[in-house]
């Protein structure tokens, strides 16, 4: 691999020519009548002006211009049609930038394995998972992997998009393409050559298609009812004009017919979808289909889920509540059992606090010998089962460890010890108070759910620890908000978004939490089932809904939702049932998603309303110099043209300047901004409304002075 230059949003020199050879290869006629017949009309004008400039007498009367005219139509015509295939050209070359860059980074390098303790450098195609290599700067990560030894800053931003290096340590997972900034680490080789993180990510962003979204093409279709319109106009014109003995020039009012239609719009639509394609590739999110990206903008609807999107996903112990008859130490120790074979992070939360404490209690034979039971979002408790490895005989039984007075005589070692002795299976387990409960025949049921939601109203989440039959106390977990997540969900919710939260915490903590993150709604206690039961609701009250996920779980409510996120961390199953994956696995990235959308839509809107506007504009600038000469037509000439001569070609030239101007507000896109959307609409009347009404009168009279100046 070597490292590449760019994270594919610059524009090289190969870049460049790539864009202006597919430019070109799109003024075949046939591509433009399948994609953009508004272009296709200008360009069989094109052709039939330079057919006048050839030979003017075939035309039988139609040409009363020099033929200088008709061959500067002519190239005004082309150039036109070339911007806006040029304009689409550029938008696909930058998503394929992204490709390019991903698979130079591909490239084969050279890495320091390690064998028998000696460094052999080796081709990195040739290392298989298991091997270990070292690094350091400015090496480059040959493949994916872990971190065995040492702590070092990589630079990950051609990835993920981050600038800022990354830390990395022992535990940590490192991508195959990233650089080592500083210091030296040692890595265990994980994923096989051909399927890596940065094959997938290839894989995802080639297979990303772009057809058009419904709400394009009801678009299109509206531009063509225009073009009809004028079209009627135009032909309204050349019978009055014929009744009247006035003389038309075929070329002039074909290209009136041109500078009516919305050519403008009908140029950049394509190039507007798919730069929305490619501002969502910038955030590492792959949209399988432009439709995603405009649904996105589309959405009223969020559902988010709790942990990992709304919260850090890290939830950590903050205290151990004892219920009467019971002390703090006694509910540590047995939080700590049940947690000896929890690989959580909340299980090594609790680990961690009890070894603190001075709580943990020996690890014996029948606990490291237990089952484990694993947390699920269905039964939503964790913990072990002592199986009866030693039975009842106690010459098989080894002796118990010696421990501190104060721990042997509490109830925990003694129910531990009398575990010790049986020949029946026994559970140490902490979970949500309502699934541990019915497991317990011994237990203080008001003082439960009393301390439970006294711990909830402070926005934690109560775990009941259960020792065999009893319930002896609680832990207090708590999460923190992701940073910066209550700003992103309040600009979401100023566009009239409502956000919806998803956890399997009790209703109270959800209410804290979601009144802390500003959420509109929750869904507490929440099961599998529940998610995709809410999409169907929220859709059947005609809501667009966005939903994120990661789990094989969660595949229906993505499948159904109009937008799924899907984590690339997550299942195959999810990964396939969503619209569009998040590389990064960031849930929190789904406003960012959301902003993008309703950015595509605004950008949409925008240029749509310049160009109509300049439309009806260049309408009442040109149609009065068109006319015979006479004292009521030079009153209509408000801008008083030269000529219609000067009046068409003023206007053509500012026809076709308009599309490049704006292609890189197309590319760009109209910021997004935390407001009401009837805000948002009142001010892009008014710049983009009021400008394309007022920029034709302007520029069409500037040229007009300037080719009367050239031309006389």
């Amino acid at each position: 691999m070597t490292q590449a230059k760019s994270n594919g949003s610059g524009f090289g020199r190969r870049e460049i020519e790539k864009a202006l050879v597919a430019s070109i290869r799109k003024l075949d006629p046939t591509y433009l009548l399948r994609t953009n017949i508004i272009m296709l009309i200008v360009e069989v004008t094109a052709v039939i002006t330079g057919a006048m400039a050839i030979d003017p007498a075939a035309f039988h009367g139609l040409t009363t211009q020099p033929v200088w005219i008709y061959v500067a139509l002519t190239v005004i015509l082309l150039l036109t049609v070339w911007f806006a295939t040029l304009a689409e050209s550029i938008s696909e070359v930058q998503g394929e930038a992204r490709v390019d860059s991903l698979r130079r980074l591909e490239q084969d390098v050279q890495a320091r394995k390690v064998v028998d303790g000696n460094i052999v450098v080796v081709p990195s195609k040739s290392l298989l998972p298991g091997d270990v290599v070292r690094l350091r700067p400015p090496e480059i990560v040959p493949r994916d992997g872990v971190v065995l030894e040492g702590t070092a800053y990589l630079d990950e931003s051609l990835m993920t998009g981050e600038s800022a290096p990354v830390v990395k340590k022992v535990g940590d997972s490192l991508i195959g393409g990233t650089t080592v900034t500083s210091d030296a680490l040692v890595m265990r080789i994980v994923a096989e050559s051909g399927r890596s993180y940065l094959d997938d990510m290839i894989k995802l962003v080639e297979g990303a298609q772009r057809p058009r979204s419904p709400n394009e093409i009801s678009l299109n279709l509206l531009l063509i009812g225009l073009t009809g319109i004028f079209v009627l106009v135009v032909g309204t014109f050349l019978v009055l004009a014929d009744s009247l003995g006035y003389i038309v020039d075929l070329a002039i009012l074909l290209s009136f017919l041109v500078a009516l239609m919305p050519t403008t719009v009908g140029g950049l639509l394509p190039a507007i979808g798919i730069a929305g394609i490619t501002r969502v590739g910038r955030a590492n999110v792959v949209a399988k289909s432009g439709k995603a990206v405009e649904a996105a903008g589309d959405v009223d609807t969020l559902i988010l889920d709790k942990t990992g999107t709304i919260t850090q996903g890290q939830r950590s112990v903050k205290r151990f509540v004892p219920l009467e008859g019971f002390t703090e130490a006694d509910v540590a120790q047995a939080a700590f059992v049940a947690s000896a074979l929890d690989r959580t992070p909340e299980g090594r939360s609790v680990v961690e606090v009890a070894t603190s404490l001075g709580q943990s209690l020996p690890l014996t034979p029948r606990i490291l010998g237990g089952k484990a039971i694993e947390f699920s979002a269905e039964t939503r408790l964790s913990g072990v089962e002592l199986l009866s490895s030693f039975g009842s005989n106690p010459t098989r039984r080894p002796p118990l460890p010696t421990v501190a007075p104060e721990i042997a005589q509490g109830p925990v070692w003694k129910q531990l010890v009398e575990f010790e002795g049986s020949q029946k299976p026994e559970r140490i387990l902490k979970g949500a108070v309502d699934a541990v409960l019915p497991t317990a025949s011994q237990v203080n049921k008001a003082e439960l759910l009393w301390k439970s939601q006294e711990i909830s109203k402070q926005g934690g989440t109560p775990l009941a620890v259960a020792v065999g039959p009893r319930i002896i106390g609680l832990i207090d977990l708590r999460d923190q908000l992701k940073p910066g997540i209550k700003g992103r969900l309040a600009a979401v919710q100023s566009t009239g978004i409502r956000t919806v939260m998803v956890t399997g915490d009790t209703e109270i903590t959800a209410r804290v939490i979601a009144a802390e993150a500003g959420i509109s709604d929750v869904i507490a206690q929440a099961k599998p089932a529940d998610k995709l039961t809410r999409v169907k609701q929220e859709q059947g009250l005609a809501h667009v809904v966005g939903v994120e996920g990661d789990g094989t779980n969660d595949a229906p409510a993505l499948a159904k939702a109009d937008v799924g996120i899907a984590m690339n961390s997550g299942t195959a199953a999810a990964r396939e049932a969503a619209n569009m994956i998040d590389l990064d696995s960031d849930p929190s990235k789904v406003t960012k998603v959301v902003e993008t959308g309703k950015e595509l839509l605004m950008t949409r809107g925008a240029i749509t309303t310049f160009s109509v506007t300049n439309d009806v504009s260049k309408y009442f600038a040109i149609f009065p110099a068109m006319l015979p000469a006479s004292a009521a037509a030079q009153k209509l000439n408000i801008l008083q043209l030269h000529s219609p001569v000067t009046a068409i070609l003023a206007t053509m030239i500012f026809n076709a300047a308009v599309i490049p101007a704006l292609i890189p507000l197309a590319f760009r896109g109209v910021k997004f901004r935390p407001e009401i959307p009837e805000r948002t609409f009142i001010r892009n009347m008014l710049v983009y409304g009021l400008g394309g009404a007022v920029l034709p009168f302007i520029a069409i009279k500037g040229i007009d002075i300037v080719l009367t100046w050239v031309i006389h």
